[in-house]
């Protein structure tokens, strides 16, 4: 009678530890998953961007250092980007130090009259804002999911399982302040002069 006893308590030890090995997997794709989602977003801003700047380039005595703040801010998330999810917070700091540069070259085009309701700049407007808010939306999701596994990786009995699943803590897409947080919003019309060709931005597609 005892050995039965033993065997079954043998029995569920083993299937519960491979339903928490198997859980921890499932959890760890899927905040593999939350990342890409949020990837596809960045790169897709990291391609609007260029349209952005040069679409205001050549607009009268317009601020050079806002739009070169803009450039290098891109062009250095478009850099940290290729790291993948285990760059996270390098990742995260860059594109909170592009979102911050490209509030402040929108803010800056509203003060330009010549700048309003073009066709171009609003379809940017659209496609912009858009992909702030999916990015936004992708940010809280993998956040979400990276908590929910990094939760379940502390919790006992689970967390004796967690080497076995090779479960390492995933760190969470952290905003640096409240700035930060805004989407940025183009609200722009109007004719634009004729601009010279810009140099190509690194990353940009032809």
């Amino acid at each position: 009678m005892g050995s039965w006893i033993l065997l079954i308590l043998v029995v569920v030890i083993i299937g519960w530890m491979i339903a928490a090995y198997n859980g921890l997997i499932s959890l760890k794709n899927q905040t593999l998953n939350a990342f890409k989602q949020i990837d596809v977003q960045l790169k897709r801003r990291h391609d609007l961007i260029p349209n952005l700047v040069n679409a205001v380039r050549g607009a009268m005595d317009f601020e050079k250092s806002t739009l070169e703040a803009v450039i290098q801010a891109r062009n250095q998330a478009v850099k940290i980007n290729a790291g993948g999810p285990e760059n996270i917070k390098q990742i995260s700091q860059a594109e909170n130090q592009l979102s911050s540069a490209l509030s402040r070259l929108l803010v800056t085009v509203e003060r330009y009259p010549d700048l309003k309701a073009t066709g171009n700049v609003a379809q940017l407007q659209e496609e912009l804002t858009s992909t702030e808010n999916r990015i936004a939306f992708a940010r809280q999701l993998y956040n979400d999911t990276a908590t929910q596994y990094n939760t379940k990786q502390q919790q006992f009995p689970t967390s004796f399982v967690a080497g076995l699943a090779k479960a390492q803590a995933a760190e969470l897409w952290e905003l640096e302040d409240q700035a930060d947080k805004a989407v940025p919003q183009v609200d722009l019309s109007g004719r634009l002069p004729p601009t010279p060709a810009p140099p190509r931005l690194e990353g940009e597609r032809r």
